[in-house]
């Protein structure tokens, strides 16, 4: 059998995540015991008893996820045997490049949380939304953002997540005018996003520009086995290649339909959703819905999922 890993991005995070993990599991707890060493602050704290106002913060999410992603994996490490490939959602890929052994929790953790931080900072520089829309091809998405840009302001695809569940990204005209477009095509559904910026865009250069300066001086190894690159949704094997298209993936789509598809046609025949939430998995049943997957982000989930395992 051929086990595939995903590990959520932003958005999944809520107050109270690795909580109870953290007290089940030693090996968990130290993972949230060396974040908050390495980032100066408590993250653990943060992302067990919150504000939410604060958790939500770009800069902040982004290392809890991370954190988070990081103890499930540990916890679950020895019983996983091999692993065939990977894939995390946007920040989620730094979490899938720590379980690859690509970065280590360290380095991963400080960069995560840069990555935060520039995102936010240059959605200050040049403020821009996101939108979700839902009920339309692909195609027609495209379509409606180069119209929008025409139009209105700047305004591209930023994840393919599902058939029909494209978000959209942009200035915030540009995206308004999208979210007309998109009602007047028939979409089912148009949701604005509350976000800090335009993410997966082009108004995220400056922070591309900065990012790519820190990775440079971060030591990359080849992954232990091949992640699933958001940018290209085809396996990435080095360490210079992950390091590359982790700077691009802040400017271009996240092709996440795609990267589950070529999974499935790589021979996968099961998925666990590593981290808080079960948003990914709620995407697989759009992409491969006869490919089981699992969600592991508590200590109940963990145990659900050893009975889950025995009757596969």
């Amino acid at each position: 059998m051929s086990l595939a890993l995903l590990f959520p991005g932003q958005g999944s995070q809520h107050v109270g995540m690795g909580r109870s993990l953290a007290c089940a599991y030693p090996e968990a707890a130290r993972v949230f015991e060396e974040a908050d060493d390495v980032l100066g602050f408590s993250i653990s704290k943060l992302a067990w008893e919150g504000p939410e106002d604060d958790l939500v913060l770009t800069k902040n999410a982004q290392p809890a996820m991370l954190v988070h992603s990081t103890s499930v994996y540990r916890v679950i490490q020895s019983r996983l045997g091999e692993v065939g490939l990977a894939a995390g959602h946007s920040l989620g890929e730094f979490s899938a490049h720590v379980a690859a052994g690509t970065l280590d929790f360290a380095t991963a953790v400080r960069t995560v949380r840069l990555r935060g931080q520039l995102m936010y900072a240059a959605g200050v520089e040049r403020p821009g939304t996101m939108a979700a829309l839902i009920g339309l091809d692909d195609t027609t998405v495209i379509s409606i953002c180069q119209r929008a840009e025409v139009e209105a302001g700047v305004c591209v695809p930023a994840n393919f997540n599902a058939v029909g569940q494209v978000v959209i990204s942009g200035d915030v005209a540009g995206v308004g005018r999208a979210m007309e477009l998109a009602m007047e095509e028939g979409a089912k559904r148009v949701v604005r996003l509350s976000v800090s910026g335009a993410f997966h865009s082009p108004l995220m250069a400056p922070a591309a520009v900065e990012f790519e300066a820190w990775l440079q001086g971060q030591p990359f190894h080849d992954p232990t086995f091949p992640i699933i690159g958001n940018v290209t949704a085809e396996p990435v094997s080095t360490g210079d290649e992950a390091r590359a298209l982790l700077v691009r993936q802040l400017t271009t789509p996240v092709r996440w339909a795609a990267s589950v598809l070529k999974m499935a046609e790589s021979g996968v025949d099961r998925f666990l959703e590593i981290g808080p939430g079960s948003v990914l998995r709620g995407l697989n049943r759009r992409i491969v819905k006869p490919i089981p997957c699992a969600s592991l982000g508590e200590p109940e989930d963990l145990e659900a999922w050893e009975l889950w395992e025995g009757n596969l």
